[in-house]
């Protein structure tokens, strides 16, 4: 091999080869490079050897390759350290050993990495971090749904008036028991009787002649405030919800909205709907014949019928009448009949005793009043049904309330059965 020829890593000496030309340049053509001349690469003086390859037997190389292949004759591996062999530069010659069938590295995988160890602390404020962020997040999804609720209606789902709403089934995990009372403990040991007396309201008979129908209901209807506002602080007072009744004038013929009837000339409590169902035609009579008499036996008429009222509100006129159904005797219904009766008529003389200076109820007016209350009884019912109580009875609970005017002396339920006859 000619000395020219670079040696397997050495670097050529800038030295021409012998009957090689140097190029120059021209110094009168200072900006070119002059004219090119053709360079034969098939030129012997030009062609160069090329370095021998690392795989050639018997050269060594700079470079790592693969490691040695295992040997064929069941001898130990090298020991390893780490991923690195023992020694320097090794053999490239990987291919060497033709009958290698197993993996051309190592079996075991290198170790991996350790992770990178953090300080509790920064965990701990990572963790915290975290925690807010979700929390307030939450918050603002919650915020974000009731945004969407009554302030936002449209937003809402929307049902046709035809389609019924989705009923919401009631809570399996909550059941109230409330315990019913006896009817003869909400008869006689009702809390009305211990309410006091009724409110003085100081109201005055109605400004208004009763000479027709029109007349004779308004005449009914200016009386009911005043009856509303003396007898719902004693309601309420007893534990009940107060409600004021209607005012109409009574008809005695069924209707599909009317669940009560009565006598013609007779006007009557329902507590169907909680009217005061007035018998206009019977007033007008009355008050043609004895006008002053009319208006005293009109305000009467109209406090006894209230008293069935406070009856309907302390839930006493419902337990009467289911004393009334459970007896099968006839004798022991209008026995339970009269006592009711008798409370209202007594309910009804503790408001106008009460009352009994703003109404006018003295001098000759309370005289009529008294001679009424005497001659209103069975006595004087053209059927002679004994539901109402006689004459007697009538006055022995009306004297007494009156003068009172405190539910207290209404106890008729507790009454024996000859002082309710």
């Amino acid at each position: 091999m000619p000395d020219s020829v670079p040696k397997p890593g050495h670097f050529s000496t800038g030295e021409p080869p012998p009957g090689s030309q140097p190029l120059t340049l021209k110094t009168a053509e200072p900006v070119g490079l002059g004219k090119a001349r053709p360079v034969a690469y098939d030129d012997s003086s030009v062609r160069r050897k090329a370095r021998p390859l690392p795989t050639d037997p018997g050269t060594e190389s700079d470079y790592n390759g693969p490691p040695i292949a295992p040997l064929t004759t069941g001898a130990p591996y090298p020991p390893l350290t780490g991923t690195r062999r023992p020694g320097g530069p090794r053999p490239s010659g990987w291919h060497s050993n033709p009958s290698r069938s197993g993996a051309q590295f190592s079996a075991e995988p290198p170790p991996l990495k350790p992770p990178r160890r953090h300080s509790r602390p920064i965990i701990a404020g990572l963790a915290v971090l975290v925690v807010v962020m979700l929390t307030g997040a939450t918050i603002g999804g919650f915020k974000l749904v009731d945004s969407y609720g009554l302030q936002r209606p449209l937003s809402q789902p929307s049902i046709k008036k035809s389609e019924a709403p989705i009923p919401v089934p009631p809570d399996p995990t909550v059941t109230v028991t409330v315990q019913g009372v006896p009817d003869m403990v909400r008869l006689q040991q009702n809390k009305i009787y211990a309410a006091g007396a009724v409110v003085s309201v100081s109201c005055k008979e109605p400004a208004i002649k009763p000479n027709s129908q029109s007349t004779i209901l308004r005449y009914y209807q200016a009386l009911l405030p005043c009856l509303n506002n003396a007898w719902a602080p004693i309601v309420k007072k007893a534990g009940y919800d107060f409600r004021s009744p209607k005012v109409k004038l009574q008809t005695s013929q069924v209707t599909d909205d009317e669940d009560c009837t009565g006598e013609s000339d007779t006007a009557y409590y329902c507590s169907a709907d909680e009217s005061i169902n007035i018998s206009w035609k019977e007033d007008l009579k009355y008050y043609k014949a004895e006008p002053q008499a009319a208006r005293v036996w009109m305000l009467d008429t109209m406090a006894h019928e209230y008293g069935h009222h406070v009856q309907q509100m302390t839930e006493m006129i419902t337990a009467s009448f289911s004393r009334e159904g459970w007896t099968k005797s006839k004798a022991m219904k209008l026995e339970w009949a009269r006592r009711r009766e008798l409370q209202a008529t007594c309910f009804g003389a503790a408001f106008l005793g009460a009352n009994k200076q703003s109404l006018g109820l003295s001098g000759e007016k309370l005289k009529t009043w008294q001679w009424e209350a005497q001659h209103s009884g069975d006595e004087y019912n053209p059927e002679k049904i004994r539901d109402h109580g006689s004459r007697k009875s009538n006055w022995a609970w009306s004297g007494p309330a009156f003068t009172s005017a405190n539910p207290k002396d209404c106890n008729t339920f507790s009454a024996a059965a000859a002082k309710v006859s």
